[in-house]
């Protein structure tokens, strides 16, 4: 602990150059990624397409067909996958997603791949209009910038302090836009759920940040390094606790859920990095310019 103390008290001005970098590390890709053309890989929820669920326990080639229709479709984008039972892991059939392609022209493709006439039973169809993945897209953007703004709002009437509320959220900021970054390097499909996602992260981002941030202003009955330490310990019991239940989550057979918990599960990584790399020496900073002990 003593050691802890050491680099916290006396190099806590290099200790968070490490976000810092994080957080320039997240800007340079969102350039990178929006010279591609988006930050972010929607699949079709956000960006339109049909997507086809063809029912059966055969095993399929996976791979096999979708470079038959990348081959076939080369102006869309394709992504198939198995789909198994949540509960016995057993195959149940296969579903498709893709872009700029009607089901007219998708079904006798695969009605001849797979060298059979589809029913209603083994074959369904959804399909999803731009305009309204744009419009959804939209309104889940709007309900993200107001979730974070409201947040903000809620972290200012709390401290009354506008360097360490300022601190807290720029830490949260952090961990949303690095999270952000890795995904889109990963190129992760981000549906209406890993929206959902990024929403429960802004939560608990703020959760760890508030936490050491009332222990450190408003507890004083300690020294400023064990109130860190100690909001700490709770903090990394919370963090390590979550990211056990998130881990064994991503062994779920449902795509959503493992999306969710991906992103959720670094998330929690990066929060870690932020909050206690990043806040933890901002407010030793402001308490030491204050004379704050």
């Amino acid at each position: 602990m003593q050691r802890l103390e050491n680099l916290f008290m006396n190099h806590y001005k290099k200790i968070i150059i490490i976000p810092i970098l994080l957080l320039v590390f997240s800007l340079v890709v969102f350039v990178i990624q929006a010279q591609k053309g988006s930050i972010l890989t929607k699949d079709i929820s956000l960006q339109g397409g049909t997507s086809v669920t063809i029912t059966s326990e055969q095993g399929v080639n996976i791979d096999e067909l979708q470079e038959s229709l990348e081959n076939s479709f080369p102006n869309s984008d394709i992504l198939v996958r198995e789909l198994a039972d949540v509960t016995t892991g057993k195959k149940i059939g296969i579903l498709i997603e893709a872009t700029n392609i009607k089901n007219e022209e998708l079904q006798p493709f695969l009605e001849k791949h797979f060298e059979t006439k589809f029913t209603s039973d083994s074959y369904s169809v959804e399909e999803i209009g731009a305009s309204l993945s744009a419009s959804f897209f939209k309104e889940l953007r709007l309900a993200m910038i107001f979730s974070f703004l409201f947040m903000s709002i809620v972290v200012f009437i709390t401290f009354r302090k506008i360097v360490p509320s300022l601190t807290v959220i720029l830490t949260a900021l952090t961990d949303i836009l690095v999270t952000l970054a890795i995904v889109s390097i990963m190129h992760l499909r981000i549906s209406t759920a890993g929206i959902a996602a990024f929403l429960l992260l802004i939560g608990y981002s703020i959760d760890t940040d508030i936490l050491l941030t009332t222990k450190v202003l408003k507890r004083t009955e300690s020294s400023l390094f064990a109130r860190i330490y100690s909001s700490m310990k709770t903090g990394l019991t919370m963090t390590i606790t979550a990211i056990a239940a998130v881990t064994v989550g991503l062994f779920s057979n449902s795509v959503v859920l493992q999306q969710i918990f991906t992103i959720i599960l670094i998330g929690l990584i990066v929060d870690v990095i932020s909050t206690y790399l990043g806040n933890a020496p901002a407010l030793i900073w402001y308490c030491k310019k204050k004379n704050i002990q």
